[in-house]
């Protein structure tokens, strides 16, 4: 096992996974002798906690979360953290046989910069970049998932989960969790059980309203609008989310008509480029003319409503109907 680690990423379930799997190497931990937790308040004594012995183990674990150690320091730059920082690493340059040998460290952080340190770390432990997971690992997992609960899911429904949840894999897992205990061993996850029981996203739920828009059905665009209001979504979040979706579906077009990638024209993270099927169907729906039309008429309704001239539940009410009549 090595005994210096870098996690860092975007998805948090991996990284408190990867900890769980380091801690299950020690027999036992008690905090404060062979467990130690460092963060922001107390990073002045990473150095002397490396150093202490920990009486009665052969080894301890020391976890360096959110220290400010790693991240980008901006235009004004701490020197107190620069020297911190040129400290720590020449420390562990200096000391990293013994480090090994007496201490497993994991530095923690959700972004980091490639400073000093980072570039130590690099050289004399492990570092690992932890972002999320494309559909057909995510498909993958929730299939090994539900295969260890006895439960089924199909690729479809595995993929219109992770449409649900977005690719957040904490959120899966949590909303996967309610729907294997709702169908039982040996049932089955389908659609109708993802509709009733998982707790969608905005963005998802966008995805309904602009499908039952295409489709001219204002009855069901009206009640998607109405449900996110009575789920006490921000109607300011609701416009912007609807004006962005409609801008997606806009940028669709134009990169089709220019023969361009449409997961470029989207700016698609390389997990999210499933999505870009969803998005070219949903714009067969309209036109160039009238993705324009909406994205003005929103717009306007933005202005208006900052002025004092409209309510904003009524604006978006009459966009939709507009639309659909």
């Amino acid at each position: 096992m090595e005994g210096l680690y870098l996690f860092y990423g975007q998805e948090t379930f991996l990284v408190e996974d990867a900890i769980k799997k380091i801690k299950k190497s020690f027999d036992e931990l008690i905090e404060g002798i062979n467990f130690i937790k460092i963060d922001e308040t107390n990073v002045d004594r990473l150095i002397q906690n490396i150093e202490t012995p920990c009486f009665g183990y052969s080894k301890k674990l020391i976890i360096a979360k959110d220290t400010g150690l790693l991240k980008k320091e901006g235009k004004k730059k701490n020197s107190y953290l620069s020297n911190m920082i040129e400290t720590v690493s020449k420390y562990i340059k200096e000391n990293i046989e013994t480090i090994k040998l007496e201490n497993t460290i994991i530095f923690v952080e959700s972004e980091v910069e490639k400073n000093v340190l980072y570039k130590v770390l690099e050289e004399y432990g492990k570092v690992i970049n932890f972002e999320p997971e494309k559909l057909p690992t995510l498909v993958k997992r929730i299939k090994s998932i539900c295969t260890a609960y006895k439960v089924e899911i199909d690729d479809y429904n595995c993929q219109y989960l992770v449409e649900c949840c977005d690719t957040n894999l904490q959120d899966i897992i949590n909303e996967l969790r309610k729907l294997i205990e709702y169908v039982g061993e040996g049932g089955k996850i389908g659609k109708n059980e993802i509709d009733m029981l998982v707790t969608k996203k905005i963005d998802s739920i966008i995805f309904d309203l602009t499908d039952s828009l295409g489709k001219r059905n204002i009855t069901k665009a009206m009640m998607v609008f109405h449900n996110l209001i009575y789920q006490k979504e921000p109607v300011q979040r609701i416009l912007v989310t609807l004006y962005n979706h409609f801008k997606k579906l806009y940028f669709v077009k134009i990169a089709t008509r220019c023969n361009e990638g449409i997961a470029d024209a989207l700016k698609l993270k390389p997990n999210q480029t499933f999505l870009v099927a969803k998005y070219k169907a949903q714009a067969g729906y309209f036109s160039e003319g009238e993705l324009r039309t909406i994205l003005g008429e929103l717009a306007d309704l933005d202005y208006n409503y900052k002025i004092g001239l409209i309510d904003l539940n009524i604006g978006i009410e009459a966009v939709l109907c507009r639309y659909c009549r």
